[in-house]
């Protein structure tokens, strides 16, 4: 089967009113970018696993997957990477909240070659008050300790190569810090603007406790990453072979 050039991966729980809309977007936003679709049911209680069944017999471009018990959005998202077949992922929540009109413009950043992840950027913020107050502690708290470069990294909309992921070590709530862990590898990071919008429908399973104390843990393992870290490390040639040339004289006198 010819191989996309992009894979979109989407971690879904109880989320069967917001994905319709949302997998149309995906279509006609890269309508002209060869491209699949992976969702990842993370043990969902509504109808989203019959929505994806029956959407995937339609669609050949869409991938589902589930688990029988929820395993979590990092988990969905790494699992997702490793049964994606393009070069480039590009990563996004299935809550309808991130706008699928920005991964063009993502991932053509993404591919000049010069960084390794683009990350979205949502300047006008679309939830409710203590949403967007967890988010900026959570934010401002990650950023001074782990020095990511990167405003929003609590944003689901990310464009990187598929290599690069994969270095990544994987860990519960990796998905928080992939632009540290990135740069902990010796990547590069930049980030753009991208629109955002309100929830469809059903609710956030994100709130202050589980968005910065729960996470303070993992962020101490990344900083130690961080700190250990000797990339990047460029290699500045390769030693040529040594070559006898007397030995090299005596098999062509003798030829």
């Amino acid at each position: 089967m010819h191989s996309p050039l992009l894979s979109i991966l989407i971690p879904a729980k109880d989320e069967a009113g917001n994905l319709p809309a949302l997998l149309d977007e995906i279509t006609a936003a890269l309508a002209q970018i060869e491209h699949e679709v992976i969702v990842v049911d993370d043990a969902s209680t509504d109808d989203t696993w019959t929505l994806l069944s029956r959407r995937a017999t339609d669609d050949a471009r869409l991938r589902p997957l589930r688990h029988a018990a929820s395993a979590g959005q990092s988990t969905s998202v790494w699992q997702a990477a490793r049964a994606a077949r393009g070069a480039w992922l590009a990563t996004l929540d299935g809550d309808g909240q991130n706008d699928p009109a920005d991964l063009p413009a993502l991932f053509e950043r993404a591919r000049r070659g010069d960084v390794t992840l683009v990350a979205g950027h949502r300047v006008n913020r679309r939830d409710d008050w203590l949403k967007r107050l967890s988010s900026r502690i959570a934010n401002r708290v990650r950023s001074a300790l782990l020095k990511d470069a990167t405003p929003d990294t609590g944003c689901g909309l990310k464009v990187v190569s598929r290599e690069a992921f994969l270095a990544l070590p994987y860990f519960d709530h990796m998905h928080r810090f992939l632009p540290a862990l990135v740069r902990a590898q010796g990547g590069t990071c930049v980030s753009l603007p991208v629109n955002h919008r309100p929830r469809g429908t059903g609710r956030s399973h994100y709130g202050l406790n589980n968005r910065l104390w729960v996470g303070l843990i993992d962020m101490v393992g990344v900083m130690w990453l961080r700190r250990r870290s000797r990339l990047p490390a460029p290699l500045v040639a390769e030693a040529s072979p040594t070559v006898d040339r007397d030995s090299v004289a005596a098999e062509e006198s003798s030829s």
